[in-house]
């Protein structure tokens, strides 16, 4: 009876193949070059907050897929010529990540993994617009939204708190061409590079 009954939980503990949490943490992202006739600086984002949510799906001990949402606080920026003007915006990412255990799941203990996979990330930005912009020689902060494919790479650990409930703790690095509707490059101007939001978050997940 008691080899049957510990049975049985293992069968439930490999049974979970599901799993759905919610995460927070904050954005970095690494800003691009302008370059124009007037000189040059540099655009993108500045980090915020970010909070996010996941459903994930573990057929297998080796490999899992999940769909994550993320909300970004990303405000717009510019600097350069010791100016540094800044208009409020957010994005929202969502996609799907192909996960890849090191070491086969056995439903408990701590569990490494990678992640790769991709879909889009809208960026918008929320402010006010006004008739000036500090560097406007440069580019335009603008009250616009523009969706964009993206890439995400990254990992974590997955970390057992009980028999349904995980702690998770995990980065994501989200790649995207730049959006240069949001962020404008002025008359005669460049906007250069891909942008690189490392978006690093803690979160809890329930087993199901």
């Amino acid at each position: 009876m008691k080899l049957a009954g510990i049975g049985l939980m293992a069968c439930a503990c490999w049974a979970q193949q599901y799993e759905f949490g919610g995460a927070a943490g904050a954005g970095f992202v690494k800003n691009v070059n302008v370059t124009s006739p007037a000189g040059s600086a540099t655009a993108g984002f500045k980090s915020g907050a970010a909070f996010g949510a996941v459903l994930g799906h573990n057929p297998y001990s080796l490999v899992g897929g999940e769909v994550r949402y993320s909300y970004l606080q990303s405000d717009l920026r510019l600097a350069g010529a010791g100016a540094e003007p800044t208009f409020a915006g957010v994005a929202h990412a969502i996609h799907y990540d192909l996960l890849l255990h090191p070491r086969k799941s056995r439903g408990r203990g701590v569990q490494p993994f990678a992640a790769v996979g991709g879909g889009m990330k809208m960026y918008r930005g929320t402010g006010k617009e006004t008739a000036y912009q500090p560097l406007n020689r440069y580019a335009y902060l603008t009250r616009t939204q523009e969706i964009k494919p993206m890439g995400s790479v990254g990992g974590g650990v997955r970390i057992p708190i009980g028999s349904k409930m995980a702690l998770r703790t995990e980065f994501r690095d989200y790649i995207t061409p730049f959006p240069k509707k949001v962020i404008a490059p002025a008359p005669g101007a460049k906007i250069s590079g891909w942008v690189h939001d490392i978006v690093p978050m803690v979160g809890i997940s329930y087993l199901f």
